[in-house]
């Protein structure tokens, strides 16, 4: 959510008779904390939510003192009709109340820098010897679309590639760095002489060969376990005057992942000043657990030890976004650890399966909501392990969202059944009531006519809010 700095300011809020009270208490408060004036204009309506710019426009009452205006966040349409008759800047609010704080809050002079990083991506097409050009071509956009920095053409062992030249010189024209991932030098030399800028990997198998490529390789050892050769290969390469970067090679769970992880530590104190690499597609791929969190951690890791590129692969279904995941990585790390801060409340696009917070009104504020409306359309929530219903002189509550519809058409608590719930009204409410149900389950903020919030897989709804309401029946 965008925020604003109102300090020294006139902040002139439009809102409903239905959130006066609460607007006023929560403004008069956040005023006196961020030193700013206010005034609030109450228009003739119930729900600010029901507002249009075309319906404020000629009701609003702006003070001369005014230097912006702050509309009910659900004002989402063009502002023209407002800003048609006013000089002074408008602006939509947060839709949810509860939020303003954070609307309003100042900036964090540490947070200015964030979203600088300098770890470098390189994202994996596997089996590529197997797939198209065209295919190879489509998923290297999208693989850089999602943030990655190198593409790196994953070999099958056996035959060498006879492609492998023209699909690199392809890359290229495209506009895309691109590494080898070979350890055989039929494969790897006339990628390196088509414009591959890296090689993955070098070990004592290759690394004669190394010598003559002309560009920088990844010296791995032989053996993992005891680092075989690693010491020799890096020893040979640095004589020879080829650029390198060394990774110990990480393991997954259950075969030495953390005695792996160890050796990155201990190859950075035996090596201060070298570029490193992890593969931490190793840990992604083969572990049954959403790969976000891995990811976070393993950049965390990469951050501290200065290890300044990843290789990773998206290729399992639960690790499908690793590469976007790990462009959010690399920047929420790089904050944490060169401001000395957690990485924590600074960017919430990584929370995805629950919310950084939730809010809760309370079952007596709906209660009171419920006795205070006047029109016939139905609001839901979903807090206190259930799902709310409430209308006009209507408040119902259950946690099975089949038997709080079945209350409800049954006209429970009413003193007839509702004649409102067409099939379209109908299928809304059902919707509705499953994202609400599904926000219980994962303990999310539920906003109706919202998105669930997934981080950064959050696809937008566009609200229907207003295509329910007779434009008559707007000012009840």
């Amino acid at each position: 959510m965008k925020t604003i700095d109102p300090t020294g300011r006139h902040l002139h809020f439009v809102t409903g008779r239905l959130a006066e009270h609460a607007l006023r208490s929560t403004v008069e408060q956040l005023a006196k904390q961020l030193d700013f004036e206010y005034s609030i204009d109450v228009l003739p309506i119930t729900v600010a939510a029901l507002m249009t710019p075309s319906w404020i426009a000629p009701r609003i009452n702006l003070p001369q003192q005014a230097n912006l205006v702050v509309l009910p966040g659900y004002c989402d349409s063009d502002l023209e009709p407002i800003t048609s008759i006013t000089s002074l800047p408008v602006i939509n609010g947060p839709r949810d109340l509860r939020r303003l704080a954070e609307f309003l809050g100042t900036r964090n002079p540490a947070a200015e820098s964030y979203g600088e990083y300098d770890i470098e991506i390189l994202a994996e097409i596997n089996h590529a010897p197997r797939l198209s050009l065209a295919e190879i071509l489509r998923q290297a956009d999208l693989l850089r679309q999602a943030g990655a920095d190198v593409i790196d053409l994953g070999c099958d062992t056996g035959a060498a590639w006879a492609g492998v030249g023209e699909c690199t010189t392809a890359l290229r024209e495209a506009g895309h760095r691109v590494s080898i991932d070979s350890l055989d030098p039929k494969e790897i030399e006339p990628a390196v002489q088509a414009g591959a800028e890296l090689v993955l990997s070098v070990n004592s198998s290759n690394r004669q060969a190394a010598l003559d490529w002309g560009c920088e390789v990844v010296a791995i050892p032989d053996d993992p376990a005891t680092l075989a050769e690693l010491e020799e290969t890096i020893e040979i390469l640095a004589v020879g005057g080829v650029p390198l970067r060394i990774d110990p090679i990480l393991e997954p769970i259950g075969f030495g992942f953390s005695e792996s992880l160890l050796r990155y530590g201990a190859i950075r104190k035996q090596y201060p000043d070298a570029e490193m690499m992890m593969g931490i597609g190793n840990l992604t791929e083969l572990t049954d657990v959403d790969s976000a969190g891995i990811n976070v951690l393993l950049l965390g890791v990469c951050q501290e030890q200065s290890i300044r590129s990843v290789l990773t692969t998206q290729v399992i279904p639960w690790a499908r976004t690793s590469v976007q995941e790990c462009d959010l990585a690399r920047r929420l790390v790089y904050h944490s650890v060169n401001q000395g801060v957690p990485p924590k409340h600074l960017d919430s696009q990584l929370v995805m399966l629950r919310d950084c917070q939730t809010n809760a009104f309370g079952s007596e504020a709906l209660d009171h909501l419920g006795s205070s409306i006047k029109d016939p359309n139905y609001r839901i929530f979903a807090e206190g392990g259930e799902l709310h219903i409430v209308s006009a002189g209507l408040h119902l509550a259950d946690s099975d969202p089949y038997r709080l519809f079945e209350r409800l058409v049954q006209g429970e608590g009413q003193s007839e059944p509702p004649t409102n719930l067409d099939p379209a009204h109908a299928f809304y409410l059902g919707y509705e009531l499953a994202k609400a149900a599904t926000a219980l389950t994962l303990s999310k903020q539920y906003t109706q006519d919202e998105s669930l919030d997934w981080g950064f897989l959050t696809v937008p709804e566009a609200s229907h809010r207003l295509s329910r309401v007779p434009s008559h029946k707007r000012g009840e």
